[in-house]
């Protein structure tokens, strides 16, 4: 039988109605609050950021000051550059007395049997977690997850990523999703490598190899008496030929394109505007033939972006470029910490000293057919995993890293 009406496709209707029609100067309208009269939790949801509150905006900006990623200005690019059109983006909003308790950006997702939420994020993320307010419990978000519920019936799974294992917040949700009778199951995102920093830039340079050591001072002496130079942008007065200069080289470079072109150029404007951004450029013959976007807040260097020009790697000027901008970063900006951000290849473990998982959470509803349908399914992946595991055990690194099999 083919299924009845959906009350969720319905208020995915009207989200798209509202962010059609409820646009005024690039605002759009929040939707109704979410909350039944018994919870001890109003919840707001908005369709885009700049809908936000001024109270929650602060909110966000002060996560911020954690890690980038979880900011306003974050998810403003982010929005504009990937989901500018997609109905489904939400910033749910949990309230109690009036107070902001939390904030949780997602998407919503149609899937045949129902709908599926998964968290404001895709590929340029690094690091994903829900905005929450000190001394936040568990029981304190059930709220927010009967809002998702009430909205989106049938909701099958609710899947976040990627996010700190070692974090508050991941150990909250994974707290209320249980309390909600929804069943999380955990996987591997990605390696993350990283450097604590409490060194001046030439002791850090002494821990390196022998080989990194020798390939900087020899391909620094090289590049520079051919007549290369490098530089480091960082405000806006030097962005157009800046970014003009990164993309000709990430043109040339070996890395596919990029799917948002819009993304990085936004990512790099709001950066400078705010004096976030270190773009690291090496010049040869006035041509750009490396650059790196990195972002410095709060304490923090994230190593973003990397590319250079294959036609001039006998100078290794990403090398170079990577020298600068981390002995900038060291002794300039005082940073205690730098991050590699996503991914395990082989040349960042050279440059940082310590590595962690980044994990994530899917949730299945059990009381939606669809949910039990992917329950099946990921314990049924999730048992073929282990079995192999179980009779290759001699073969290292058999069954990790369990992705979702919704």
């Amino acid at each position: 039988m083919p299924p009845g009406p959906d009350p969720g496709a319905d208020a995915m209707d009207d989200l798209a109605r509202s962010r059609g029609a409820g646009m005024s100067g690039g605002t759009a309208m929040p939707l109704a609050p979410l909350a039944a009269a018994t919870d001890p939790g109003t919840v707001e949801v908005f369709a885009h950021p700049d809908a936000l509150p001024a109270d929650v905006q602060g909110f966000m900006h002060e996560a911020e000051k954690r890690n980038v990623g979880l900011g306003l200005c974050w998810y403003r690019n982010l929005v504009a550059a990937v989901y500018a059109d997609d109905p489904g983006v939400r910033f749910y909003v949990l309230r109690n007395k009036g107070q902001v308790r939390a904030v949780m950006p997602l998407r919503a997702e149609k899937e045949r049997l129902g709908w599926r939420l998964t968290s404001l994020s895709n590929f340029y993320t690094s690091l994903y977690e829900p905005v929450l307010a000190p001394g936040v419990t568990a029981a304190g978000l059930l709220p927010l997850l009967s809002a998702l519920n009430r909205e989106f019936r049938p909701l099958s799974s609710l899947m976040l990523a990627p996010m700190d294992a070692g974090g508050e917040a991941y150990r909250t949700l994974l707290g209320a999703m249980r309390l909600k009778g929804w069943l999380p199951f955990e996987y591997f995102s990605f390696g993350n490598w990283y450097l604590p920093v409490s060194f001046d830039w030439n002791k850090y340079l002494a821990q390196r190899s022998s080989t990194q050591r020798n390939t900087i001072r020899r391909m620094g002496k090289k590049f520079a008496n051919d007549g290369g130079v490098l530089e480091i942008v960082t405000g806006p007065d030097d962005l157009p030929g800046a970014i003009e200069a990164y993309e000709r080289v990430y043109a040339a470079s070996w890395k596919k394109p990029e799917p948002f072109p819009a993304f990085v150029p936004g990512l790099v404007q709001s950066c400078a505007a705010k004096g976030y951004l270190r773009l690291g450029l090496a010049w040869l013959g006035g041509e750009p033939v490396a650059a790196q976007v990195w972002i410095v807040a709060h304490g923090r260097a994230e190593i973003y972006k990397v590319a250079y020009d294959e036609k001039f790697k006998a100078y290794s000027p990403g090398t170079l470029v990577t020298a600068l901008l981390m002995q900038h970063v060291i002794d300039v900006d005082k940073v205690g910490e730098v991050d590699y951000l996503i991914g395990e290849d082989p040349y960042k473990k050279t440059w940082m000293s310590h590595r962690r998982d980044r994990r994530g959470i899917i949730a299945y509803n059990p009381r939606a057919l669809s949910g039990l349908a992917g329950l099946a399914r990921e314990s049924a992946g999730r048992l073929v995993k282990a079995v192999r595991a179980w009779l290759h055990s001699d073969q290292p690194g058999g069954g990790a890293g369990t992705p979702p099999h919704s």
